[in-house]
C-alpha cells in the first residue's frame, strides 16, 4: 500500500475505504449484512488501508454503527475515521455530533467534514454557528482535523475556503469529470492553497468500471488484463495533491482489485493519460452532450444564459442523477434552464449542432417538480 504524509507525522493510505456502499442483506438502506461488511473491512485493514470514511446519513445511519463495531478489534491509533455533519438531515450540529460518537463507539473523530456543501444551502450553513462549534471541538480534542466535502460552484467553493482555514477538502474527481466537469478547476484552487484533496467518486459511481463498448475497447486494447476501475485509480494516483482516494467497495473482489492497484503504484505515462481523455470523450458522446465550452452559442442567446455552464449541470445530471441539479438553485432564477425559450439560436451556432433546447427542457422539467 502506498502512503502519503498528511501532517503532524500522520501517514494516510492513498486508498481509503468509503462506507457508503456496504453489502446489504435485503431491501432498505439500513439492512447491512454485517458479516459480509466485516469481511470487506477486515480485508481493507489487513491490506494496509488506514483511512475509513462514513457519514451520518449512509445506510440510514447504520454505516457508522457497523464501521465502529468492525474496527473495534484493532488498535485505535492504527486507523483514522472520517465522518460528516449533514446540515440538510439535521441542522442541530451539537446533537448530530454527539449521536455520531455514540454510533461509532468512539470519543474522537479524526477527520470531520461538513457534508456535501451545495450552493443552495451554503450561506445557511455558514451562518449556523456549526464551524465555530466544531472548531471548539478541535480544541477539546474531539475532532482532529476539520474539512468539508463539496458539490457546488467555484464561487461557493471560494466563499467556503475564505470562511475558515480548513485542513482538507473532499471533492468528486475522476478522469471523466476532469474533461467534462469543473473538478479540474476545483483541484487547481485547492492545490494553489496547499489544501490536501480527498477524492470521492474516483470511478464516478461505477461509470468508469462499466463503460460503453467504444471506451472499454480502447482500454482493453491497451491492457487486456487490467480492470477498468484500475485505470481510474491509476489516474487519481498521478495527481500529486491527492491525499486519499476513497472507494465504496462492496465485495472482496473489488477490494482486492483496488488494493492491488495501490500496492503496485504504476503511475500513468503521457500516452496513457491521452488514452483516458479519449475514452472520456467517447463515453461523454454516448451518455451526455459533448460540449467543448467554445461559447459560440452564448452571444446569440436572447436570454443571455451561460449555456456551457448549464450544460455542465446537464452532463452531471445524466451521469450522476437528477439530484445534482440542486446546485442550480445557486444560479439566479432568470439564468436557469427554466428561462430558455427554445428559440434554437444556440444549436444553429453550435459547431456540433447539439440539441441544447432539449437539454434545457429536460432540466427545467426536473426543476419544476
Amino acid at each position: 500500500m502506498q502512503y502519503k504524509e498528511f501532517k503532524n507525522g500522520i501517514r494516510l493510505s492513498r486508498l481509503g475505504m468509503g462506507a457508503m456502499r456496504l453489502p446489504v442483506s435485503g431491501p432498505g438502506e439500513g439492512s447491512i449484512d454485517y458479516d459480509k461488511a466485516k469481511e470487506v473491512i477486515d480485508l481493507a485493514y489487513r491490506g494496509g488501508i488506514n483511512y475509513f470514511d462514513t457519514a451520518y446519513i449512509y445506510h440510514g445511519g447504520k454505516s457508522e454503527v457497523v464501521l465502529g463495531n468492525a474496527l473495534r478489534e484493532y488498535p485505535r491509533e492504527s486507523y483514522y475515521v472520517a465522518d460528516k455533519f449533514n446540515f440538510q438531515a439535521d441542522p442541530d450540529y451539537r446533537a448530530q455530533f454527539a449521536e455520531q460518537l455514540i454510533r461509532l463507539g468512539m470519543d474522537c473523530i479524526d477527520f470531520y467534514l461538513l457534508h456535501g456543501i451545495q450552493d443552495a444551502f451554503a450561506d445557511d450553513l455558514l451562518s449556523s454557528g456549526c464551524i465555530e462549534y466544531f472548531d471548539g471541538l478541535k480544541k477539546e480534542g474531539k475532532i482532529r482535523f476539520l474539512g468539508f466535502s463539496f458539490h457546488g460552484s467555484e464561487k461557493t467553493l471560494l466563499k467556503i475556503l475564505d470562511a475558515y482555514p480548513f485542513e482538507f477538502v473532499q471533492i468528486q474527481l475522476n478522469y471523466y469529470d476532469w474533461e467534462y466537469g469543473n473538478q479540474k478547476r476545483f483541484y487547481e484552487i485547492l492545490t494553489e492553497r496547499n489544501i490536501p484533496v480527498m477524492v470521492m467518486e474516483p470511478v464516478h459511481g461505477g461509470l468508469l468500471a462499466k463503460m460503453n463498448p467504444a471506451s472499454e475497447h480502447l482500454l482493453r486494447e491497451k491492457d487486456p488484463d487490467a480492470s477498468l476501475a484500475s485505470w481510474a485509480m491509476r489516474w487519481i494516483m498521478s495527481l500529486d495533491n491527492v491525499q486519499v482516494a476513497l472507494s465504496g467497495m462492496t465485495t472482496p473482489d473489488q477490494m482486492q482489485d483496488n488494493l492491488r492497484t495501490f500496492s503496485e503504484g504504476r503511475f500513468l505515462d503521457e500516452s496513457e493519460k491521452e488514452m483516458l481523455a479519449k475514452a472520456a470523450q467517447l463515453l461523454c458522446a454516448d451518455v451526455a452532450l459533448p460540449c467543448t465550452s467554445c461559447r459560440y452559442c452564448v452571444p446569440n442567446c436572447p436570454m443571455e444564459l451561460d449555456i456551457p455552464l448549464l450544460l455542465r449541470f446537464y452532463n452531471e445530471m445524466k451521469v450522476g442523477g437528477e439530484w445534482r441539479l440542486g446546485s442550480l438553485l445557486g444560479v439566479p432564477e432568470e439564468k436557469r434552464p427554466t428561462a430558455c425559450i427554445a428559440c434554437g439560436n444556440c444549436t444553429a451556432h453550435c459547431p456540433q449542432s447539439l440539441a441544447i433546447p432539449d437539454a434545457m427542457s429536460e432540466m427545467a422539467g426536473y426543476l419544476k417538480k
